[in-house]
């Protein structure tokens, strides 16, 4: 990579270029995420589950094991996946071109020879077709630069969004990383329930007790062939697919039941800081003016 390409701020991600690292990458964000999952008590809307954006890549945060902790850390710097213990022992495994399996099983054992044995469901979620970690030998692709320069962005993203987030009193999530979607997220709520959703699982039935209006960025999927920032309300209040929102190259996608704002117009613009908070702001006040939120109440005068 050149060094100015190494240093720029909002670098490109064509999704069909990096499409099977992706791939690879969030089966393995998967695998971790599960171990947090499955040794972290239930919080609300699943807040116990995502990762968190770091200087050098995405960590889980402290992670307890009986009296004992653990974290675990991709560094999309020096491409390591690093095991530490609250012991100070660093375990560490290479982010390379290998099968999900081989990182499922030196994952795996690498917390067993630790004595931190941890059993996951070995399934993905959110995914079309999962294959169980331990037989995947269909992902395999890991391009560095691509791994790089999607968590450059994932810095930016959560430096904007976490300043959006300040402006909300509100009950209002983490800025975080959800390894199910993909997707770094944050979620306001207006404080009351959501109607009952009988028919749906139980991941979503959680994740949406409550209203929400949740915004984030995503590298692409189904026919958003493209990284973007989004925003949706739910539920979801009649009027809002036709209202007004900004910047002008923002719009609403029936698929995703949300609006849209493409990657490539906050990264290419004169100041991408500003177009991204417009979004945010335009969308979240189209959502709780036609959801009659209480915004006197919620927001920060």
């Amino acid at each position: 990579m050149s060094d100015a390409r190494a240093t720029e701020t909002w670098p490109a991600l064509p999704l069909a270029e990096w499409k099977p690292t992706l791939d690879t990458l969030h089966m393995w964000t998967q695998i971790v995420g599960k171990v947090r999952l499955v040794q972290s008590p239930l919080v609300n809307h699943w807040w116990n589950v995502p990762l968190y954006v770091t200087p050098r890549g995405l960590t889980t945060s402290i992670i307890p094991h009986g009296s004992r902790s653990f974290e675990i850390d991709f560094d999309f710097i020096d491409h390591l996946l690093r095991v530490r213990t609250g012991e100070g022992t660093t375990r560490t495994l290479s982010l390379a071109p290998r099968s999900v399996a081989d990182f499922h099983r030196e994952l795996m054992a690498t917390l067993d020879g630790l004595d931190l044995p941890v059993s996951i469901h070995g399934t993905p979620d959110e995914v079309d077709d999962p294959i169980p970690f331990a037989l995947d030998e269909t992902h395999t692709s890991y391009e560095a630069e691509y791994a790089q320069r999607h968590w450059r962005i994932l810095v930016q993203a959560d430096r904007v969004l976490k300043e959006f987030r300040s402006r909300f009193i509100g009950k209002c999530s983490p800025v975080h990383f959800f390894w199910g979607s993909f997707d770094l997220a944050v979620t306001r709520f207006s404080g009351r329930r959501a109607p009952p959703m009988p028919d749906a699982d139980a991941i979503t039935r959680e994740g949406y007790s409550h209203e929400v209006i949740s915004h984030g960025f995503w590298a692409g999927s189904g026919n958003i062939a493209e990284p973007a920032f989004y925003s949706y309300t739910a539920p979801q209040p009649d009027g809002l697919p036709q209202a007004a929102i900004r910047p002008a190259k923002a719009f609403y996608n029936p698929e995703t039941t949300g609006f849209i704002l493409p990657y490539e117009v906050v990264r290419k613009a004169a100041d991408p800081d500003a177009v991204l908070l417009e979004f945010l702001q335009s969308t979240y006040e189209a959502g709780a003016n036609l959801a009659k939120w209480d915004r006197a109440t919620l927001e920060r005068s």
